[in-house]
């Protein structure tokens, strides 16, 4: 497991991830990993890319290092730490070829908006370390939330929407579901998508 899990950066100190993977293959990062089911069959299924996961909760966090290690996934890394300072002042730019963030806390209460992951400087950063024709994707069940996300998402000139409105489960996707996703659909919960991709 001490390969799976890794130390967060120092103050000012950039990520380097081909030495953090050891090759330089493509980076796909998910914010928020929770138990690490969507990173798991993600990484899995595509051998050939690198998963870095990102939690805070110190609980999920273990639990989806032990569970890469249970199941010997070798292109898996995970880090405890907060994922908006680390993506605004710890990446590279142009470092990943794809960017997860799904079910993040809506935090409802108006006085609280100033909690969400998704700020202006955030989509900043993300329109930042995005490769070229690569994609950010989202999910949410929370309705206001989604329109906050796609209101910011249309006024960053780095990042241009290429789908976005409710999920329907018949249909194919590209991704596996997340823990949330599948016990919302079950629930009979509407869940709304974004697709961003940096042009």
């Amino acid at each position: 497991m001490a390969d799976i899990i890794v130390q967060p950066p120092e103050p000012g100190q950039m990520l380097d991830l081909i030495r953090l993977f050891g090759n330089d293959r493509p980076v796909e990062m998910e914010l928020g990993t929770g138990k690490g089911g969507f990173l798991l069959e993600r990484a899995r299924s595509l051998p050939e890319l690198n998963l870095f996961g990102v939690e805070w909760a110190n609980k999920y966090y273990r639990f989806a290092a032990k569970r890469m290690a249970h199941w010997e996934v070798t292109n898996v890394r995970i880090m405890r730490a907060d994922a908006r300072h680390l993506l605004i002042h710890h990446l590279p730019d142009d470092s990943l070829t794809a960017l997860h963030v799904y079910h993040p806390d809506p935090w409802p209460k108006k006085r609280h908006h100033k909690r969400r992951l998704f700020q202006p400087g955030f989509v900043e950063a993300v329109a930042r370390v995005l490769r070229r024709r690569s994609r950010l994707f989202v999910q949410t069940d929370h309705r206001e939330y989604y329109t906050w996300i796609h209101d910011l998402l249309t006024a960053q000139p780095g990042l241009n929407i290429e789908k976005a409105g409710a999920l329907d489960r018949q249909t194919p996707q590209a991704t596996p579901g997340t823990n949330y996703e599948i016990k919302y659909l079950r629930q009979g919960r509407n869940i709304w998508y974004l697709i961003a991709a940096r042009p």
